[in-house]
């Protein structure tokens, strides 16, 4: 029985998705590290709604 073949998430490269490949989804180190710094530069970013909790919230300001 042949590997599930899946799209690495940063270079869309297939590759086999095996659980002893420490980088899965991403194929390797590179790709890996590359997405991570997309998100940590904000070019990704989960957008959420602020909640009447939030709003009424001063402790910050």
């Amino acid at each position: 029985m042949s590997e599930p073949l899946v799209r690495c998430p940063s270079c869309s490269d297939m590759v086999p998705y095996r659980t002893d490949n420490p980088y899965r989804p991403f194929c390797c180190k590179g790709c890996k590290a590359f997405d991570l710094g997309a998100w940590a530069s904000e070019q990704f970013r989960v957008e959420v709604k602020p909640t009447t909790e939030d709003l009424l919230d001063n402790d910050g300001l």
